[in-house]
């Protein structure tokens, strides 16, 4: 690292569980961040900050007057712009040393395959059920850390799938896919602005964490809050043995 970078991430440096090999490993990590919009936007910018050395972001989305309310990486005068492209511009803003992708499209799951074979962590900031189980069959193929989050109303959702580590619950094994429907929720049902970012930050802070291997991951752990009382509970996650997609 040049001064400029070890100035920049003198905060984490100083952490003795991060130091300069630490932040160098950063620096020389790819994530894989599927969706620009409430979730993706506090990962992103979190981990454009820390300084991943190379963020992919996949939306096949356009700005919209309505995403404004929570979306944080995008601006106004960004309507109408690819979500995707947006989030570059504010990325870049924060960090110009990270290389910045912007994948312009809803990615599909032979495109996924190609996208997660080369990342390090995959973080899931999406909201219907066919992307995110597109998503985990890709990082089970894989072997790939899964990062999923999720939040609607008041209720935000989070864990992790290190489906490195053999004995990993997967997300099918937490939500089979049964024929749900594809959901919209906040258009149809809304969604509390900070609690995207509450959730958001978590996902960062745990890529970040797999990155470095450090700390204990939420893997086989998912976290509830109820954003109205901010309680939280944790429910374990068995591997299901009979779970069609880590097991078959």
């Amino acid at each position: 690292m040049n001064d400029d970078q070890l100035l920049r991430y003198s905060r984490h440096i100083l952490l003795p569980q991060i130091d300069i090999a630490g932040q160098e490993k950063l620096n020389r990590s790819r994530v894989l961040i599927i969706g620009a919009g409430g979730l993706g936007s506090p990962v992103a910018m979190y981990l454009a900050a820390s300084g991943v050395g190379n963020l992919i972001i996949c939306d096949g989305d356009q700005v919209d007057l309505t995403n404004l309310q929570r979306q944080i990486i995008h601006r106004t005068h960004s309507i109408g712009l690819p979500k995707a492209v947006s989030a570059k511009q504010t990325l870049d803003g924060i960090n110009p040393n990270v290389k910045i992708t912007a994948i312009e499209e809803r990615v599909d799951a032979a495109r996924l395959l190609q996208f997660i074979a080369e990342a390090d962590a995959v973080v899931d900031a999406t909201d219907n059920f066919t992307a995110r189980h597109d998503i985990n069959r890709a990082c089970v193929i894989h072997k790939k850390p899964l990062i999923s989050g999720a939040a609607v109303r008041f209720e935000g959702q989070i864990s992790v799938f290190d489906l490195r580590t053999a004995n990993s619950p997967c997300y099918h094994c937490l939500y089979p896919d049964i024929g749900q429907p594809d959901d919209m929720p906040c258009a149809i049902m809304g969604v509390f602005s900070p609690l995207v970012g509450i959730i958001g930050c978590m996902q960062a802070a745990e890529t970040l964490k797999i990155i470095l291997n450090i700390g204990q991951s939420l893997n086989g752990r998912l976290q509830i809050l109820d954003g109205l009382t901010m309680n939280w509970r944790t429910v374990k996650i068995p591997q299901d043995p009979g779970c069609t997609i880590c097991h078959a």
